[in-house]
């Protein structure tokens, strides 16, 4: 089979395309590297049925050419991360609506099977926990840049599934819930890479807000494992996905995890999200996620506990 992964360089995408290449198929990854890196893709870029392509998803006339020879799609290219996103909400908006406009057309004219990565953010503040596939959407206001992220990525979602309406395209939607592992950096206000790189380091965790707010955090293993099983249910296609763990952690108890872990001499530094941040922040308390659906369509269960997942992040931080 021959897989095309947009946004191939990047923390999810590089540990999809490995395990691909093992399985024996033939890769091909897409990056513009804004967020991705060639370090990430170093182990696999000499392998024979591997192929990196620098450009932008944006580039329809690139697009065309590699999904004309491909078989399959996984949609990863985005531009993430909260501090990203409050810096950059022009180039968010544009690169995660844009860039799947395109992925989805030429993908309509070809016939392929497009995964779209979408994200837990839609959701919003929504307080109805666990978060159910189906539920309402809680926005806040368009005066914090924040959920123009969660916007942009909603109606990737209304994109992708018009066009299983209207044209029967096979396209299945995946809501990823703060997906970590090796490789994953900090430089964008990922939670963990931070935390660790800091206990490493013996200097003040810095926790944004309270550190109240709850979170669940799954293995990188477990969710490219859970890509591809959806990738290759007929049945999933259509539908929209939650792909995760439901073990939830304050940020707080995170930080004591992570100083426990690396036998750190770190000590826990509160600040408000304005200090984090430069401007003011609208947060939401607890995110966590149905696993109905995944169970019944794929049987998914996440292999690796948080400790486990921590332990692989502090080894490959080391």
């Amino acid at each position: 089979m021959r897989v095309l992964i947009t946004g191939g360089a990047g923390f999810i995408g590089s540990h999809l395309a490995e395990k691909y290449l093992q399985a024996g198929h033939r890769v091909i990854a897409i990056d513009d590297l804004s967020t991705g890196s060639l370090e990430n893709i170093a182990a696999i870029a000499g392998h024979q049925s591997f192929e990196f392509v620098y450009d932008s998803v944006r580039n329809a006339d690139t697009m065309h050419l590699l999904i004309e020879k491909c078989d399959v799609i996984f949609h990863l290219a985005a531009a993430v991360g909260v501090q990203l996103i409050v810096d950059r909400p022009v180039h968010t908006i544009e690169t995660n609506i844009h860039g799947t406009e395109v992925v989805l057309s030429i993908a309509n004219k070809f016939r392929r099977k497009a995964l779209i990565a979408s994200t837990s953010e839609v959701y919003g503040k929504s307080e109805a926990i666990p978060f159910h596939e189906d539920d309402d959407t809680v926005l806040g206001s368009t005066r914090f840049s924040r959920w123009s992220y969660a916007c942009s990525k909603a109606i990737d979602e209304f994109l992708a599934l018009a066009y299983h309406q209207q044209y029967k395209l096979p396209v299945v939607v995946v809501r990823l819930f703060n997906t970590v592992g090796p490789r994953q950096t900090g430089r964008y206000g990922m939670v963990i890479p931070r935390f660790v790189k800091r206990a490493l380091t013996n200097e003040p965790i810095q926790i944004y807000g309270d550190g109240q707010q709850t979170r669940c955090f799954c293995c990188v293993h477990d969710v490219t494992d859970g890509l591809m099983r959806l990738m290759d249910c007929t049945e999933a296609d259509g539908r929209v996905f939650n792909l995760g763990t439901d073990e939830e952690i304050s940020m707080d108890a995170l930080a004591d995890k992570v100083i426990e872990l690396t036998r750190s001499r770190s000590v826990k530094q509160f600040l408000s999200y304005e200090q984090a941040y430069g401007r003011p922040f609208d947060d939401m308390k607890r995110r966590v996620p149905s696993l109905e659906r995944i169970q019944t369509a794929i049987g998914f269960k996440p292999r690796y506990s948080l400790e486990q997942t921590l332990q692989l992040v502090i080894d490959s931080m080391k």
